[in-house]
């Protein structure tokens, strides 16, 4: 069975997408056949690996209104194990179209379980907001994955964030943990990276990855060439981050003796939060 992990903030600009591309391809050239899952109606983790959105003539939101058997659209990528379920723009009207729905909040979950045994690894890229979507996103799931960018406004927003992952634990996912938090964009010539490092880990302790991600030219311009960072340049920096932060995962979830409690949110790490969302 899958294990099936959202990549999820609310904040644009943090590295989410880049994230979700480049870890589900480190997972898939380490010989773990991998799905990418892309939850988000800016289909960026679609066109990142080598699809033109416009040519998508059916996504994850036939999937999730037309109970579209998922099977018969995911697409294979240019890297070896790894598998795309591409979205399309209609997945803006997805929210709309559920909100009269019963079980509104499962439907991801749904169309996964059925092809959960199929793959090894389920990455969801979330759109930038705390929809209906990405709530469907995080009831499916079993983990999150939470990138922060390394810059002033790190912590913005991520209150709202921790309190709807709380919120989701409580009401409709009590299985759902928080696999890490991943620093993204450090530059270490930059005193306010550095900083913003040591405040989170001090905030979060055990929840932050060690992995960091840098800030290079290569992640960049990667997804111009619909490729992720492993195709474009297996021997760069982001490749090497993404790699390790694979291994990491890898390594939390099979050779350690964490516990799942042990990575569930509780209210002591919601209290370590010192920052205000108004």
């Amino acid at each position: 069975m899958a294990k099936i992990i959202a990549i999820a903030n609310q904040k644009g600009g943090v590295g989410k997408t880049t994230s979700a591309i480049n870890l589900a391809a480190s997972l898939a050239v380490l010989e773990y056949k991998t799905l990418l899952v892309d939850a988000d109606p800016q289909a960026n983790s679609t066109s990142g690996v080598g699809f033109d959105p416009r040519t998508v003539k059916t996504s994850i939101y036939e999937c999730i209104i037309n109970d579209v058997a998922p099977n018969d659209i995911i697409l294979e990528t240019k890297t070896p194990n790894l598998f795309l379920l591409p979205s399309h723009i209609d997945l803006v009207g997805a929210e709309i179209e559920m909100i009269q729905l019963t079980n509104r909040e499962h439907m991801m979950k749904q169309v996964f379980e059925k092809i959960s045994e199929d793959f090894d690894f389920i990455i969801i890229d979330c759109s930038p907001s705390l929809g209906l979507i990405t709530i469907n996103a995080l009831t499916a799931a079993h983990s999150v994955i939470i990138p922060v960018q390394c810059e002033y406004f790190a912590l913005e927003g991520l209150g709202k964030l921790l309190n709807t992952i709380k919120i989701v634990q409580t009401r409709l996912n009590p299985e759902l943990s928080i696999e890490g938090i991943l620093l993204t964009m450090y530059d270490m010539r930059l005193r306010l990276s550095n900083q913003v490092v040591e405040e989170v880990k001090t905030h979060f302790q055990d929840l932050v990855f060690d992995t960091i991600i840098q800030r290079t030219t290569k992640l960049g311009e990667a997804p111009s060439f619909g490729e992720s960072i492993i195709m474009h340049d297996a021997s760069s920096k982001g490749a090497i981050n993404y790699l390790n932060l694979a291994r990491e995962i890898l390594q939390k979830n099979n050779m350690t003796n964490i516990a799942s409690e042990d990575k569930v949110m509780t209210d002591k790490v919601m209290d370590k939060l010192k920052v205000s969302d108004n």
